[in-house]
């Protein structure tokens, strides 16, 4: 089911819960949310439908892929300068920035 895109700034900096086999639910909301969005965006996280659990579903060369509980592996040493990263959210509005995760 498509669910509407959250766009509350505390909800989404809130850190989310790990996912668990209870959250398929969650995955295919998002995986349909990400298909009606499809023209302007290539992939979402499961707080982008407000719901805070550690998922994201993304386009892997024309194929739908999800992760539940993805870790990130490996970082650049350095920072990165703000004309260097940017991202877009879904629809109209649109945000500019950085992201660190630490």
């Amino acid at each position: 089911m498509e669910r509407p895109i959250m766009k509350d700034p505390i909800f989404l900096a809130q850190k989310s819960a790990p996912a668990t086999a209870e959250d398929l639910s969650v995955a295919q909301d998002l995986l349909d949310t990400l298909t009606a969005h499809r023209d302007g965006c290539v992939g979402m996280a499961a707080n982008m439908i407000g719901v805070a659990k550690r998922i994201i579903v993304f386009d892997n060369k024309g194929a739908y892929m999800t992760m539940f509980n993805p870790e990130i592996i490996k970082a650049l040493e350095k920072r990165l300068t703000e004309s260097q990263v940017s991202f877009e959210t879904t629809e109209l509005d649109k945000y500019r920035g950085i992201i660190y995760r630490r």
